[in-house]
This record gives C-alpha cells, sequence and structure tokens, in this order.
C-alpha cells in the first residue's frame, strides 16, 4: 500500500513496487502481519517529525518469516518467524528490517500478536525505565490508555510493580483498562483528571505521568505531578502540541522528559536491544499480552488507519497478509483482555 501523496488514509492505494533489497546490517522479512500506529497516521498526512520523501510504503511495526539476509548479518538463518520496529514499509509483502531492530519470535506466537509488540511496547519500556525510571511502589498515570502505546504503558507499569491510573474517555475504554489491569481509572471527558488524580493520591500527584495525547490532556496532567516527578512527552494524539508554563515545574520540582523511541533506537542500540530482552521475558511469562481490537487485510489498510483516526481503538489494530482463513471471522478477532 503506497503513499504517493499526502492526505488522510484514504490516499493510500494498492501498486507494484520492486523487490526491496537488504543492504549490509539489513534483512528482508516476508510479512505475516503490519501493527499499526498513530504516527503511520501522521506520516501519510505530513504531520510527523520525519518527513519520508514520496513514494513510501507505512507501516513500522512487522512479523513474519525471513528472506534474505544482507552482508554481515548473523543470528538469523533465512526461515526464521522474527518480529521488527522498521519504521516505514510494513504495508507490504516483503519489507527490510535492521537486523539489530529485529528480534525472533516467541515460540508459537501468532504474527498478529506479534505485529503488535515490538513498536508499543518498545516505546513504553524506554519511556518508563531510561526516560521515566519509574520505581516499585510510585504511582503511574497513563493518558490516552486504551490506545496502543497506552495500553502497552499500562501492562508495564504493573509489570514494574508501579500503581497504575488509566485515563481514557468512553466508559467502554475504562471498562477494558480495568481488564488490562489498572488499579483505577479516570474518565477526563469532563475536565476533571486533575482532581480525580489528587483524590486517587491524597492530594500527592503522580510520580510519572506517560503522556502520548497532548492538549488539553496535558495540560490537566501537567497540574498534578508529585514533587519530584516526571512528566514524559510521548506524543501528541490529540493533534495539538501544548504550550507549558515552565513555573509548574519550577514550584513541584518536577521534570518535564521528551521521549523519541526512533532516535533511542539510532542512539542507543545496545540499550535499546537489552530492553527488547526484557521485554520478551515478560512477554514469555505471560505478564505482557498485546489487546488486539480488529484486523484487517491488506487492501483494507485504509480503513485500519481510519479506526485510529476516529478515536475508537481498544489496543492495537492490525494488518495481516496471510490468507483470510487464518483470519477468522471476517479477518477480526475477539479483543484479548490478558
Amino acid at each position: 500500500m503506497l503513499c504517493r501523496r499526502l492526505g488522510p488514509p484514504q490516499v493510500l492505494e494498492p501498486a507494484e513496487v520492486p523487490l526491496p533489497q537488504p543492504a549490509a546490517g539489513q534483512l528482508r522479512i516476508r510479512v505475516e502481519a503490519c501493527g499499526i500506529n498513530f504516527p503511520d497516521l501522521l506520516l501519510v498526512a505530513g504531520k510527523y517529525q520525519d518527513r519520508p520523501p514520496l513514494p513510501f510504503i507505512p507501516g513500522g511495526e512487522v512479523a513474519g518469516v525471513v528472506d534474505q539476509l544482507g552482508a554481515g548479518v548473523d543470528g538469523f538463518a533465512v526461515g526464521q518467524p522474527v518480529m521488527a520496529a522498521t519504521m516505514l514499509g510494513g504495508l507490504a509483502e516483503y519489507a527490510v528490517a535492521r537486523a539489530r531492530d529485529t528480534d525472533l519470535r516467541p515460540a508459537g506466537l501468532a504474527a498478529e500478536t506479534a505485529a503488535a509488540f515490538p513498536g508499543v511496547y518498545g516505546t513504553a519500556w524506554h519511556a518508563l525505565v531510561q526516560r521515566g525510571r519509574l520505581q516499585p511502589g510510585e504511582t503511574l498515570l497513563v493518558l490516552g490508555a486504551a490506545g496502543g502505546t497506552g495500553s502497552a504503558a499500562v501492562q508495564i507499569g504493573r509489570a514494574l510493580g508501579a500503581r497504575v491510573l488509566a485515563a481514557a474517555g468512553s466508559a467502554e475504554k475504562l471498562a477494558f483498562l480495568r481488564a488490562q489491569g489498572a488499579d483505577a481509572v479516570i474518565d477526563y471527558r469532563d475536565g476533571g483528571l486533575r482532581d480525580a488524580v489528587k483524590g486517587l493520591t491524597g492530594g500527592r500527584g503522580a510520580d510519572v505521568v506517560f503522556d502520548p495525547v497532548g492538549g488539553a490532556a496535558f495540560d490537566q496532567a501537567s497540574r498534578c505531578v508529585a514533587w519530584n516527578g516526571r512528566l514524559l512527552v510521548v506524543g501528541f494524539a490529540s493533534g495539538t502540541i501544548p504550550r507549558f508554563p515552565v513555573n509548574l515545574a519550577l514550584l513541584k520540582g518536577y521534570a518535564v522528559v521528551g521521549v523519541y523511541y526512533g532516535r533511542f533506537r539510532d542512539e542507543q542500540p545496545a540499550e535499546a536491544a537489552a530492553n527488547m530482552r526484557a521485554l520478551l521475558a515478560l512477554l514469555e511469562a505471560g505478564r505482557l499480552a498485546p489487546p488486539i481490537h480488529r484486523v484487517f487485510a491488506l487492501e483494507n489498510a485504509a480503513s485500519a488507519l481510519a479506526c485510529l483516526q476516529d478515536r475508537s481503538v481498544m489496543g492495537k489494530v492490525v494488518v495481516s497478509l496471510r490468507q483470510p482463513a487464518a483470519l477468522g471471522d471476517g479477518g477480526r478477532i475477539a479483543p484479548l483482555t490478558g
């Protein structure tokens, strides 16, 4: 699915392009599934911080089988099931990925589930561990908690021993977050986030705030951070980049910390690899489980992106390139809540 011009998801169109060739340090993957994330929507609209030249193939998380190895790649063999964070190229039958951004797929893990894992869980772990220094017993507030990155942060926060407050904008999403293991849920549609957090923390506030939303949610959250807290700037799914009154950080002694997982992987590849090993251990132990909202076929990739646009998603949307019979009822699978 090719993006030849910038705009809404409907600008994506099917196309045939030359088979991608892996460069040194890369491998080629025969794609079975591709995870869809909010940055994909922004890339297609031309609103992301990175702007690839046109035309390009969106899709930053893939799962599939190793098809070809580039020069200097070891630790992988043709035919092995893998998953990778690619940034681009996932909405295609074949994609290339850096070997250092690719991991062997745990035995028995479905491609659709694997494709929902490396990007969002990698982002959330980096945010909470390296940038947020989240400690057992601390209170974590997750905004936009029903989305892919948000639900990953909820699960990881629980695994790290934090008390997790999960905020979202509908009764259905709040029920979903309870099933994900949140200790308390907050409906922030009425603008009462600050009072709710203070009530749940005895007036102290949250030690760490995970914010992939921005906009009005950030404005509210910036007023309920605890002394010595950390406010993590993960993204702007609201479409609005907020302006921050810096006196709040001074008065509360808290830090506003940027989170950019793509650059972290470039700048600190050894740490990124260690993060993924820790995440895979938790996944195989059953302590993490990507919740899948819906699976689409490749030709319906525009509809997959549109799901994110209308804010209806709980967990992850995935595009599958496997045969329809492998996908269950009409390409849909039941939401996972474990």
